[in-house]
């Protein structure tokens, strides 16, 4: 089975030789089909998403844009927006560093999330609903807390479909130029959680206090969003 990490050597030879796209294209926007335009406006408002637009032209015509917290890209819906039919759109990911608190306050906020999975060895020989992984959902986070690895979906009221999938550590080559980045607080105060957590087990391992903590801390964080290797 291929998996997120791992890619045919063909097709990895291939995408190294083509050469580095030179101007950005960055995605603004997604398109769901929604049957009821005030129903669905008042869903994404609920989930506390940023509406950056609602306007009209004459009653054929309506158009309605929100942003995620701390998200670049944006979702628009409305009247005579998109000839799709309501509820077809699936796939939808939202990106979170915590997916046990993303999903609890989702539902807090009248969005029921199902509980956590993670994807089963033999991915797509399931009868679950399709997600990145296949159609096995095991209960629960992954295992090994990889990232990538770990799920939650939920529904608008039309059925179309959004899975939260919960990123910790980004592959290699992910982050353009090297840069590192923190879309909202609550993603910095994961990251430093993280960090925390994996300087006590440097700590251990050394056998003693680590007084450039600081030091170790920005070392990890900008290893982990990067996909380079984390400190010893």
């Amino acid at each position: 089975m291929t998996t997120l990490t791992e890619a045919p050597a063909s097709t990895q030879a291939q995408a190294d030789s083509r050469p580095a796209a030179t101007i950005d294209m960055k995605l603004e926007l997604v398109v769901i089909p929604v049957s009821d335009v005030d129903r669905a406006k008042e869903f994404y408002a609920k989930l506390g998403w940023r509406l950056d637009a609602d306007f009209a032209a004459g009653d054929d015509f309506r158009v309605i844009q929100f942003t995620p917290p701390g998200s670049g890209s944006s979702v628009i819906f409305g009247r005579n927006v998109t000839p799709a039919t309501p509820g077809s759109a699936q796939g939808l990911y939202l990106i979170v560093s915590d997916i046990e608190a993303a999903r609890e306050e989702l539902n807090r906020l009248g969005a029921p999330v199902s509980g956590v999975f993670h994807a089963g060895d033999i991915a797509q020989l399931g009868i679950d609903p399709q997600f990145l992984l296949g159609r096995t959902r095991l209960t629960g986070r992954d295992p090994e807390h990889r990232s990538y690895r770990s799920f939650a979906s939920f529904q608008d009221p039309d059925g179309n479909g959004w899975l939260l999938q919960e990123v910790t550590s980004r592959l290699p080559g992910r982050i353009a130029g090297g840069i590192t980045t923190y879309s909202s607080a609550s993603d910095l105060a994961s990251a430093l959680r993280r960090a925390a957590t994996a300087h006590g087990e440097h700590e251990a391992r050394i056998g003693m206090a680590d007084a450039n903590w600081p030091d170790w801390y920005a070392e990890y964080m900008v290893r982990e969003q990067t996909g380079e290797e984390p400190p010893r």
